[in-house]
């Protein structure tokens, strides 16, 4: 098959060259490369925010979805000048990596071009990496979970960071789950974190034990109920992050909703041209995520409370 022709796409300042515009990265629908250029385009705002300064994996697709994924955390040689990175290091291995720092559209662009499908960032950004400012809610289900159990848990959450005074953003997975994400000052550790995510899972299992578990073993976990899972809040962890295509071949995207919509949202229906469609109509769900950063203080006390140890 003959490659088709290059593209140049104009984003602000910038201009990114596109190669093999045609080919088919989606093929549940023939969604191609240039669409998936397109999508991120039209949520440009939601994916730079959900992004911005933060240390980032690219999940890459070189020939589309049904083919080789490539997890890559260095950027290329070769990538261009404008182009941010931040540096962050790796002390079991001896090693560090110069990741990709969103600063622009144009560097969600450039990804792209790199056969970029999925951007999964840290929880914390570039001027402190050691540091989270997102504190990760995944309510993760295990196989025979519906997601009506994953609504319920949900309702179970805002509960509880209702009770906090925190205000959670939820967003859909791109999977069977959903996420909830909370701005938290940079003020403790990557473990200190963790421990507090703990704390919190530990309190929505008490409130809903038919449907919750926090088993860390996968084996030790029911298979219909939901996994709380604090430990997307370990150093180096990442998940999709907001406007995150995912590697499926329905062009799933990971989407901003509102606590409202939890209980009629349908995950698989939010695919590339409903979420462009949605971000048009709507705006960012998540616009106000950076307006306030709360602090894991009480959640900790809990752990405290409960006897919860750094390992557990």
């Amino acid at each position: 098959m003959s490659k088709s022709p290059a593209v140049e796409i104009e984003v602000g300042p910038r201009t990114v060259r596109v190669s093999n515009p045609d080919r088919v990265y989606f093929p549940a629908r023939g969604e191609t490369k240039l669409d998936l250029v397109n999508y991120y385009l039209s949520v440009g705002d939601g994916i730079v925010r959900a992004l911005r300064e933060r240390p980032c994996m690219l999940h890459r697709f070189p020939s589309g979805v049904a083919g080789e994924k490539v997890h890559q955390k260095r950027v290329p040689g070769g990538a261009p000048p404008w182009l941010e990175t931040v540096r962050v290091h790796f002390p079991r291995y001896g090693r560090h990596a110069d990741e990709l720092c969103v600063t622009e559209l144009a560097s969600v662009i450039w990804a792209v071009q790199m056969s970029t499908v999925e951007f999964h960032p840290w929880n914390s950004r570039r001027a402190d990496t050691e540091h989270p400012d997102e504190w990760r809610i995944d309510l993760d289900p295990m196989p025979e979970c519906d997601f009506d159990r994953v609504r319920r848990v949900a309702h179970v959450a805002h509960e509880v960071l209702d009770e906090l005074g925190i205000t959670g953003w939820p967003k859909t997975s791109g999977g069977d789950g959903l996420h909830v994400y909370v701005r938290i000052k940079p003020d403790r550790g990557f473990q200190e974190v963790r421990r507090a995510a703990l704390a919190f899972a530990k309190e929505v299992e008490r409130r809903a034990p038919d449907d919750v578990t926090t088993a860390w073993w996968r084996k030790d976990r029911e298979p219909d109920k939901v996994f709380v899972d604090y430990n997307q809040n370990t150093r180096d962890h990442t998940i999709a992050s907001a406007y995150s295509v995912r590697g499926v071949p329905e062009a799933v995207v990971s989407t901003p909703i509102t606590w409202a919509e939890v209980d009629e949202v349908e995950p698989r229906e939010c695919t590339i041209g409903v979420v462009s469609r949605r971000f048009a109509e709507l705006g960012d769900p998540h616009e106000k995520i950076d307006d306030v950063a709360y602090t894991v203080d009480t959640l900790l006390e809990w752990a405290d409370r409960d006897g919860l140890d750094k390992g557990d």
